[in-house]
């Protein structure tokens, strides 16, 4: 290994060992890293000043969308909370079907999802992996399958971020559809699910036969409409998607299609309690879509332009701005006090600094990997040195590996976007091969890797009330992982 190379991937290997073996934060390790980088770019690379600004500007007015995104997400779904929506909401999933295996697979397939869409970091199985304790799976097996529920959706999670924001800069025109074609291999996710609820049963592998076909017609069932929306935009397969593949599982449920042919319950199953018709339960959620439609609609195409030694264009369309638009007309439908906005205002506030600040890090990184090179010095830039090593014909297979152990380590597909998108464009382009799919295979990799992310692990051990299960968790979906990214690697090489 050559200096340049070593020195490249030093903050890599610091980040690595701070997170995993000394346990410290996310935020305090990519803080740590960032400023690593930043004094090797000053005193290694000999950096130009005034790009060390930029890359710190540009870097941190990158991630901006994400903080409103974030922002509105979390405090739309407080304002749910307040007003016990979300509650009724799971009522309705869960009472829909007597089955465990039905009621499972709606909670963590289809529920997760939209959640996914709408909110992403880490909400989804936070939200959703209670419920599936309060109707009976052990706490374990609840944060296994919540995580199993948190992948394929982020693709297109958080309104489009980790496309949008996460390769912000490159070239991603065929990135979505590419994307979407690739993400069929999520059909294996409810599979997955089921093999794990019905696995320490007593008649655990009738009932994991029983209920393959409504497993595989649940995987189908999102996956599909999920392509067949994005012409819409990248911020609403995962949405949309979702509420369509629920709307299409219960028609056939209700028609006996698809369906266990035996009911299969748990011992100590939970009744839970409605306080409001499904079509209230459901209506916030129908008009964040609506907004979301309009908005893109009538200002995705215009922004400001803002210039500050470095460009970068503010969008009017942040998916952020539709969440709290829906949040204050709940509000006004429910015809509540506003007094429970500020303590959901904060709560959001408080919810978002943190995941701000870890990708503006990251983000500002990547800027000074890529600005490294106009220096004093002749060295070649960190992403120039470090394309090297993903320039292999085999890269098609192994970008869904690095997507998924940048998903792994930082805690969202968005960062692992920002720290490796730069490495495959550069790698792509030199050894001729299509930067669209490439992109595509880490994002799908990073969605894959999802399920072992370190940060929603310690978030849904949090309100599971567990403590120190990490590796017995990792071991529960370490083998849907693997096999989701090999089977991304082969398709990857069959298509390049």
């Amino acid at each position: 290994m050559t200096m340049p190379v070593f020195i490249s991937i030093l903050p890599f290997l610091v980040f690595i060992g701070l997170l995993l073996w000394e346990k410290i934060s996310l935020l305090k390790t990519s803080v740590i890293t960032v400023v690593l980088f930043t004094l090797l770019g000053i005193f290694y690379w000999k950096m130009l000043p005034f790009y060390v600004y930029a890359s710190y500007g540009k870097g941190i007015f990158i991630v901006f969308d994400i903080f409103i995104i974030v922002l509105g997400a979390i405090f739309f779904l407080e304002i749910l909370s307040h007003l016990n929506i979300i509650k009724n909401v799971s009522y309705y999933l869960e009472t829909f079907s007597k089955d465990y295996r039905i009621q499972i697979i709606i909670l963590a397939w289809f529920f997760e999802n939209f959640l996914e869409g709408t909110a992403g970091f880490g909400v989804p199985a936070a939200v959703v992996v209670p419920l599936l304790i309060g109707i009976g799976l052990s706490p374990i097996r609840s944060l296994i399958i919540g995580l199993l529920g948190n992948s394929t959706s982020v693709v297109f999670g958080a309104a489009g971020t980790p496309i949008r924001v996460g390769f912000a800069g490159l070239n991603t025109a065929s990135v979505p559809l590419y994307s979407a074609l690739l993400n069929c291999v999520g059909i294996i996710v409810p599979i997955f699910m089921l093999w794990i609820i019905t696995s320490n049963r007593e008649n655990g592998r009738k009932e994991f036969f029983d209920g393959l076909p409504f497993a595989i017609w649940a995987g189908v069932a999102f996956v599909i409409p999920s392509i067949l929306i994005l012409p819409l935009g990248q911020e609403f397969p995962s949405i949309i998607g979702s509420v369509i593949g629920l709307l299409l599982v219960m028609a056939t449920t209700k028609l006996g299609i698809f369906v266990p042919k035996e009911i299969k319950k748990f011992d100590d199953e939970k009744i839970p309690q409605k306080t409001m018709p499904a079509s209230k339960a459901f209506l916030p959620y129908l008009l964040l879509i609506v907004l979301l439609i309009v908005g893109k609609f009538t200002l995705g195409s215009m922004g400001i332009s803002i210039s500050l030694g470095f460009k970068h264009i503010f969008s009017f369309f942040n998916p952020g701005f539709a969440f709290i638009a829906a949040a204050l007309i709940v509000m006004l439908i429910w015809r509540k006090e506003f007094r429970i906005l500020w303590p959901s205002f904060s709560s959001a506030l408080k919810g978002t600094v943190g995941p701000f600040l870890v990708i503006a890090a990251m983000s500002s990184m990547v800027q000074i990997m890529i600005n490294s090179g106009t220096n004093f010095s002749g060295i070649p830039s960190a992403i120039n040195i470090l394309s090297k090593v993903f320039e292999t014909p085999l890269l098609p297979f192994f970008a869904p590996f690095v997507g998924a152990f940048g998903s792994f380590i930082t805690g969202s597909a968005t960062i692992s976007n920002i720290m490796f998108g730069n490495f495959f464009a550069v790698a792509s382009a030199n050894l001729n091969l299509n930067l669209g799919i490439i992109l595509s295979l880490g994002v799908v990799g990073g969605a894959a890797g999802n399920m072992m992310a370190l940060a929603d692990i310690l978030a849904a051990e949090a309100v599971a009330k567990v403590k120190n299960q990490e590796v017995q968790i990792i071991k529960g979906v370490i083998v849907p992982c693997l096999t989701y990214v090999i089977l991304l690697g082969i398709l990857g090489m069959i298509i390049t």
